[in-house]
């Protein structure tokens, strides 16, 4: 008998309600966790923890559990924006203030164990003004308006952050208020305020000193803790003036050393005290802008002694700079609109002259040969002594979206990739020769080259390419990405730690490295750099975040890509050695929300509102 027209109407419907049930359910997770609100970010942090913004507060998903790593609830919904997490550290900081500084609420917590260090409500503050966590000492100093007794008063606490434990507690005399970032020293702490620097005995609450400089903002000490220097800026970036104090409150300069904008680099040297400050004219119009110059950066160095330029000339930047580094012989520093210069501590150019580059310098870093530089147009290496170059002539290419490198040690040159080419650079001669055309699809340029023991590895976010070490290409996939997701695509490498914007003191305290030139390097190095940076401080927390960065990172063999699959969306899992998909996950949306963690080597992916699933991807 033959069916009926309305049969296989019945039968087609039937089916391809099947299919579209099948492509719309998503493979069972290896984890799962309801968050109990509306979802409204998820960050991956540096210790791997998953911290997840709610409509009800906030809650942390820790790799291989089903349950709740924490769930704060004290504050109600936490916007991103009310969200600091803590470089190198294993802290994420959430602020709220209301319609005034009087509703100030402040929460500190351990993402790695789950603890709840300190909130304003729980420590007994009605409104705090700054809160700063410092960095190897691992202790958090707040300062606001706290109960003591059956009032409130203006003071200064510190915290243990390994237990949460208040370790001290300093009580104001009078109005005075903390106007910026304490500086917390073997022997005590100094405090910042609207009438002056206190330097306060923490343990027994005595003031040992007190000097008349007003509203500063940051303070950085030398490695002796008997020479201060104080920052005080004017509110609209204008200037800033720099002060030095001595370890008994005592000013050792006539006046402060005024600098022209905002102080963002500053160095205490044996020859003097470089700094780097930034002058933006940006929001300046008509004559006004005339008079104030061009938006750039501001190099000097001064004596440490009387605070005066010990350069005659300080050295032309005509941009901003984007590197900065202390050398042997003096001080390299490269500028964001193209262009590299080193400078003698005595204010000589040891350059013969300024080295012209391409603009974004994406890459200074020392070589055997010299330093090679690689901006988004160009480049070289040139003897770090003369700034002569080592190469014949810079490599050129017009300006690319995209700039990749590595360094092919099997035969010694560089892989430089960058507008449809790769470009191999002898590393003794300089001779340039063209290794390979390359043409991605999906209009896409590589982002990420690496060498492997079969050849060069070639990869942006959809496409990956074996070429032999000859330039042939071994194979190419691609995988066509399904439309963006609304919390971004894979974060790959180093950058899918999480960062937050820090002032210059905190971050002088975090990496006193951050100034040296390092090595040309392969990929993942920032992983290593990031747990020396740590190693300096101790606690159980940190401990763990270490491990991780001692582990193999997930994306060393392999790289996760979102595409289009036969039944729905998902992610694909590709060797990268053979392009091989090793393993494939389908996920229910057409434009998925989802995070991976590429170290760690788990997908986060939102399947509700509420609720997350994760997927081992190392299996």
């Amino acid at each position: 008998m033959r069916p009926t027209a309305s049969l296989l109407t019945l039968l087609f419907v039937c089916l391809s309600m099947t299919s579209l049930s099948l492509a719309q359910k998503a493979e069972t997770p290896d984890w799962q966790y309801d968050t109990g609100a509306k979802i409204n970010d998820m960050t991956i942090t540096q210790g791997g923890t998953v911290v997840v913004a709610t409509n009800d507060g906030m809650v942390g998903i820790k790799p291989g559990s089903n349950d709740l790593l924490f769930n704060f609830t004290d504050y109600g919904r936490v916007k991103p924006e009310e969200l600091t997490f803590i470089p190198n550290s294993p802290y994420v900081m959430v602020g709220q203030t209301g319609f005034g500084a009087m509703t100030t609420k402040k929460a500190v917590i351990d993402y790695m164990s789950g603890k709840t260090l300190f909130s304003t409500e729980n420590n007994g503050w009605k409104m705090v003004w700054t809160c700063h966590v410092m960095m190897p000492q691992n202790k958090l100093v707040v300062s606001g308006q706290r109960r003591a007794s059956e009032k409130y008063t203006n003071a200064v606490a510190i915290y243990n952050l390994n237990t949460g434990e208040q370790e001290s507690f300093f009580k104001f005399k009078g109005s005075e208020m903390v106007s910026g970032r304490p500086l917390l020293l073997e022997n005590g702490l100094i405090i910042p305020t609207s009438k002056g620097l206190s330097k306060v005995d923490m343990n027994s609450g005595t003031i040992a000193w007190k000097a008349d400089l007003k509203n500063v903002g940051w303070m950085v000490a030398d490695e002796s803790e008997q020479e201060i220097y104080g920052f005080v800026g004017k509110p609209n970036g204008g200037s800033t003036k720099v002060y030095k104090i001595s370890a008994t409150g005592q000013m050792l300069w006539d006046d402060g050393h005024k600098v022209k904008g905002s102080v963002v680099n500053f160095e205490i040297l044996p020859q003097g005290l470089a700094i780097v400050s930034n002058v933006d004219n940006s929001g300046k119009k008509g004559i006004m802008s005339v008079a104030a110059g061009r938006s750039e950066s501001k190099i000097a160095f001064l004596s440490a002694q009387t605070g005066d330029d010990l350069w005659e000339k300080a050295p032309k930047t005509k941009g901003y700079v984007q590197h900065f580094y202390i050398m042997d012989d003096g001080i390299l520093f490269g500028i964001y609109e193209g262009g590299i210069n080193k400078i003698s501590f005595d204010g000589q150019t040891l350059f013969k002259k300024p080295l012209k580059t391409g603009e974004n310098i994406l890459t200074m870093a020392s070589t055997p040969q010299g330093l090679i530089y690689i901006t988004s147009e160009d480049a070289n290496i040139v003897n770090l002594e003369t700034g002569e170059q080592v190469w014949n002539k810079p490599l050129k290419y017009r300006r690319a979206d995209a700039v990749s490198s590595t360094f092919d040690a099997k035969n010694n040159r560089y892989l430089i990739g960058a507008d449809e080419v790769v470009f191999a650079v002898d590393a003794n001669s300089g001779e340039v020769s063209d290794f390979a055309e390359v043409s991605f699809e999906g209009k896409e340029d590589p982002t990420g080259i690496e060498c492997r023991d079969g050849g060069v590895l070639l990869t942006s976010s959809q496409n990956m390419m074996l070429l032999d070490f000859g330039g042939t290409t071994d194979w190419h996939e691609y995988h066509r990405a399904p439309g963006k997701s609304a919390f971004g695509a894979i974060l790959a490498g180093a950058m899918a730690v999480a960062t937050a914007a820090t002032a210059a003191a905190s971050y002088a305290e975090a990496n006193n490295n951050r100034n040296r030139l390092g090595n040309y390097t392969s990929r993942g190095q920032a992983y290593a750099d990031l747990g020396a940076g740590m190693a300096m401080a101790s606690g159980a927390s940190i401990n763990e975040m270490l491990k991780r960065f001692k582990a193999t990172s997930a994306t060393e063999n392999a790289q996760f890509v979102l595409t289009k699959l036969d039944d729905g969306v998902g992610l694909v899992k590709i060797n990268k050695d053979t392009g091989v998909v090793e393993k494939e996950i389908i996920l229910k949306d057409k434009k998925p929300e989802y995070q991976v963690d590429d170290f760690g080597g788990i997908l986060y992916y939102k399947a509700d509102n509420n609720t997350i699933f994760a997927y081992d991807l190392n299996k």
